[in-house]
């Protein structure tokens, strides 16, 4: 019964770390600002760093099924 959240957060997660990381290399690739305002290499970094975080959290809840 407990394991319904799981899935739903692992899944949550999961999906926007990898958008995010998907998304900041596609930003990357075509020479693109991935966040306006903030110098390149901090905003690329910081967004690289949150993809990746979020993609771990999802598959630690899959973990706890």
């Amino acid at each position: 019964m407990e394991s319904g959240p799981a899935v739903f957060a692992g899944t949550t997660f999961a999906l926007f770390g990898t958008a995010l990381l998907v998304w900041t290399g596609a930003r990357l690739a075509h020479r693109a600002p991935v966040a306006y305002g903030v110098r390149p290499v901090a905003s690329a970094t910081l967004a690289t760093v949150f993809g990746v975080l979020f993609l771990v959290l999802g598959v630690w809840c899959f973990t706890r099924i």
